[in-house]
């Protein structure tokens, strides 16, 4: 049996007050990653977390691989510290019981698709009404409202919609699958949390609550603010290979060493670049904007002459935005990743097995002292329903 654990490393209870967070109840209704994560985040901050999950197997990403303790250790990375309880909303007596944690709740958040909840009378306006000062997130692809508001899709889906998949064309005019699910997160998850926050801070002041519509897909737009600014200003739309980030220039680029590995070289300011053209014995390549492709060929053959560790003994101490491509593994056991303690809070499987918790953009100084912690079980917060 997994239960969330709080303790401190030397095994007292870390203080619930020390966390800005702390006495404010969130109900989970998501499952899978943008909802959970964004919770994740709550929860770090002092937040209790009460999970919605259905009966039999809960949140799919429970049966995700591989497993850690009785679940995947997906699950349990991103729902450490949370409790969960069992509800059949497609039942009256479910819907009910919800309306009941509603009235203690401070946030809740949702990942259905638009008009769900509604139908299940779990709606923004129907709790509003019983609890005023609700912050009701409700986290979707496409939005509440719009011509997608109701197509099935995934994060890859949100990619190809907004323009960003595009950009990741190779040379063989192919868009490249992007390694990190950057909707769920960077669109879905973190916004939730920020608007959240304002609409706690919101409420301090007007005691009212709110109907958040978080749509993943609009918040990829920011991140590609650069290509809106020179479509918007000057018609020039940004295509794959074209454009300062996408691969026209020299100065942002990953070249192949000989020995099969890669540096990633991103000496864009002038300063940079002259330092790392003395470094790679070619001062004769400085001026890049004539004939960028040209002088693209030539870095890349010199690079390709020498091994990554030699050319990382050359850049040493040279101000010349030079980094390895490392693997995620040669990653984490960086000495400045390690000194950093990023990876110092501990996973809990329930029988005493322990994994580095998954690291999280919130400062230590909002997180408390608390070391280890578990992930619930499903149902394992089913008590809390007779206090309701």
């Amino acid at each position: 049996m997994n239960s969330p654990q709080d303790r401190s490393q030397d095994g007292r209870q870390s203080h619930p007050l020390s966390r800005p967070l702390s006495g404010i109840r969130v109900l989970d209704f998501s499952t899978l990653l943008p909802g959970p994560m964004c919770t994740l985040l709550l929860a770090e901050a002092g937040a209790e977390i009460i999970k919605i999950e259905r009966p039999g197997q809960g949140d799919e990403m429970r049966t995700y691989a591989p497993s850690f303790g009785s679940d995947s250790v997906n699950f349990g990375l991103l729902n450490r510290s949370k409790r969960s309880i069992v509800l059949d909303l497609k039942q009256a007596s479910g819907r009910e019981q919800a309306i009941e944690l509603v009235r203690d709740a401070d946030v809740l958040v949702e990942q259905f698709r638009a008009g769900v909840m509604q139908r299940l009378g779990l709606g923004y306006e129907t709790l509003s009404a019983i609890r005023p000062g609700l912050i009701y997130c409700s986290i979707s692809g496409f939005g509440q409202d719009g011509p997608l508001a109701q197509v099935a899709a995934h994060d890859l889906n949100y990619l190809a919609e907004s323009g960003m998949l595009s950009l990741t064309a190779g040379h063989d005019g192919a868009p490249g699958l992007p390694p990190a699910l950057i909707a769920d997160l960077a669109g879905g998850a973190y916004p939730a949390m920020m608007n959240i926050l304002l609409a706690l801070r919101q409420r301090d002041s007007t005691g009212h609550g709110c109907h958040l519509d978080i749509a993943m897909a609009d918040h990829l737009f920011p991140l590609m603010y650069w290509g809106l600014g020179n479509g918007f200003s000057s018609g020039h739309w940004p295509t794959p290979g074209s454009d300062l980030v996408t691969g026209a220039s020299p100065r942002y680029q990953v070249y192949r060493t000989l020995d099969g590995q890669y540096l990633a070289c991103a000496p864009l300011e002038q300063k940079f670049w002259i330092q790392f053209l003395d470094c790679i014995g070619a001062p004769e390549l400085h001026d890049d904007a004539t004939d960028p492709e040209a002088t693209l060929k030539a870095i890349a053959a010199i690079i390709a002459n020498r091994a990554q560790a030699d050319w990382l003994i050359q850049f040493e101490g040279r101000d010349v935005c030079v980094a390895p491509v490392r693997s995620l593994e040669e990653a984490v056991k960086h000495p400045h990743f390690q000194h950093r303690g990023l990876f110092s809070a501990k996973l809990d499987d329930g029988s005493g097995r322990q994994i580095p918790a998954l690291p999280v953009p919130i400062d230590r100084q909002f997180r408390g002292d608390v070391l280890t912690q578990g992930y619930p079980s499903l149902g394992e917060g089913q008590n809390l329903l007779e206090s309701s």
